[in-house]
């Protein structure tokens, strides 16, 4: 923590420099392809089931006939029409994934709103809001007259803000953006949120959405075979402390050990990287590897056998694969990961004492994992 940091806390606020009670895991919500309801989305990754179906070309132009896409979804449809006239998809998709987390909770959540953090994981915003801004402004007649209320969601930070004013949230208001590890630096980020004394709760999510923009700035930064099908969607969930977990009767899905992230300067050197950082993650937290008993993967190239590598040899754990089922998500992928893992832990597939690793290798040279605990 920076002297900034210290000097810009809130009033009121608690300095957590000493001693930490555990930050856990008690609520998660879902918008996927599988459906707008977290029950559909643990339906789904239990059953393996694909979520990819053909494209429509001309609702879906762009080099993909592929794709995961929430069915049917527009922000009128999901958040009423008030409001939503210039709502742009992956905002809608945001501000719908934290409002049916908040729906979970019960409004007792956002009693204290200034107490309540929002941090949300995203790529750059919406693609498709910033080309068609940019191409509005010079293709138009005159191109300085452009629609000033779609100005907004040009700015990375749109979702995030629309959120947290949609919700009545007034706490710690941030938007990450890490590529492929976007959920893993969210969560690593709401931790240090909360332990600078900053917030007593955090609202954790990434949102990402389709549209042909995006489609082909993934299909020109991946090569051949990595042209994988995209998808879209948001996740979320609560992040609290384990005794405000237990005052508002909360029961605890996962305890959140910690996140490590490494960087690697060639990509033969990616999953050395890994396998040190998950080292490094299961040592700092005190675990013992034989006690990870699931790994829910990004599936990039040679990512489980890095995994295996820093566990002990002959150990085989249970893996939960979602891109395969998904599609490329891009910034929303290891978050969907960490909401597969809390949709296993809600039906009894994280017990005490055992471990889960979220991890993931990003094309652009950084590695990182997350450690969750029953």
């Amino acid at each position: 923590m920076t002297a900034a940091d210290v000097a810009s806390r809130p009033a009121g606020s608690t300095d957590r420099t000493g001693p930490v009670d555990e930050l856990v895991f008690t609520a998660w919500s879902s918008v996927s392809p599988y459906g707008m309801e977290a029950a559909a989305y643990a339906e789904g990754i239990r059953g393996a089931a694909s979520a990819l179906a053909d494209l429509d070309p001309e609702a879906f132009p762009g080099p993909y006939r592929q794709g995961a896409l929430v069915p049917d979804f527009t922000a009128a449809g999901a958040l009423g029409k008030k409001g939503t006239r210039t709502m742009d998809r992956v905002t809608a998709l945001a501000v719908s994934t934290f409002g049916s987390l908040l729906d979970a909770c019960g409004p007792a959540l956002v009693e204290r709103p200034e107490s309540v953090a929002l941090v949300l994981g995203t790529g750059s915003g919406s693609v498709q809001s910033i080309m068609d801004f940019t191409r509005d402004s010079l293709t138009g007649d005159r191109p300085y007259l452009v629609d000033p209320a779609r100005f907004p969601n040009t700015v990375m930070n749109r979702a995030a803000g629309q959120s947290a004013i949609w919700h009545g949230i007034k706490g710690p208001n941030t938007t990450v953006a890490g590529g492929w590890l976007t959920g893993l630096l969210v969560l690593g980020y709401a931790g240090r949120l909360y332990r600078g004394g900053h917030c007593e709760r955090v609202l954790c999510g990434v949102a990402e959405e389709y549209s042909e923009q995006r489609a082909w700035l993934e299909w020109h930064a991946a090569d051949g075979d990595a042209r994988i099908p995209l998808g879209e969607g948001g996740a979320a969930w609560l992040l609290e402390s384990a005794d405000a977990a237990r005052a508002a009767g909360r029961t605890p899905l996962a305890r959140l050990r910690g996140t490590r992230f490494r960087a690697y300067h060639r990509p033969a050197e990616a999953a050395d990287a890994l396998t040190r950082c998950v080292r490094a993650l299961l040592d700092e937290a005190g675990a013992d590897p034989a006690d990870v008993r699931l790994v829910v993967p990004l599936g990039t190239e040679g990512e489980e056998d890095a995994v295996r590598e820093a566990l002990p040899t002959g150990q085989e754990p249970e893996w939960i694969h979602c891109r395969p089922l998904l599609g490329d998500t891009s910034a929303a992928a290891t978050g969907f990961q960490t909401v597969a893992l809390l949709a296993l832990a809600a039906g009894g597939g994280l017990p005490a004492g055992q471990l889960a690793l979220v991890t993931g290798i990003d094309r652009d040279g950084t590695v990182g994992c997350a450690l969750l605990s029953g």
